[in-house]
């Protein structure tokens, strides 16, 4: 089983919305073979609240207009550091870079095949990489992810 050609058009739209509003290090993936619940899974982050909540109602207003898409569940609007948005046949999740890193959603899937992106959004990654470098933060370049003592990720 793979992702049907309407989670695809869902994908692509909130991929594009969240690049537009400068969302970093998007990612999808096709996960309709390990869950019976969707089809497919939006990642992408932001460096702090303000912005996750901007990303999402890109994502949100995006999908609405062009689509017709309403999200069934809005989860995690009060602190801002994960917000899901459920449509059923996707789910996207935009999280505070810091959430990100610590729950590493990338290798719960990364079994699962990647979905093609528009070339914005496909141009994030890396972007979380880029500004912990300007702020400091401890971020393995290219990843999202940090790196342990011995140069594993952790």
């Amino acid at each position: 089983m793979t992702a049907t050609d309407r989670s695809i058009e869902l994908i692509k739209t909130a991929a594009q919305a969240a690049a537009d509003r400068l969302a970093h290090d998007i990612i999808a993936y096709d996960v309709s073979d390990v869950l019976s619940i969707t089809d497919a899974f939006l990642l992408a982050s932001a460096p702090n609240d303000r912005q996750v909540k901007s990303i999402v109602d890109e994502i949100e207003e995006r999908l609405l207009k062009e689509l017709g898409a309403k999200p069934v569940r809005r989860e995690g609007d009060r602190d801002a550091r994960w917000i899901l948005l459920d449509y059923v046949d996707i789910v996207v999740h935009v999280q505070h870079s810091e959430e990100r890193v610590f729950y590493a959603l990338e290798r719960l899937w990364k079994d699962c095949p990647e979905l093609d992106l528009p070339e914005d959004a496909v141009n994030t990654r890396g972007k979380a990489a880029e500004h912990a470098a300007l702020t400091g933060a401890d971020i393995e370049a290219g990843s999202g992810l940090p790196e342990g003592p011995d140069g594993e990720l952790s």
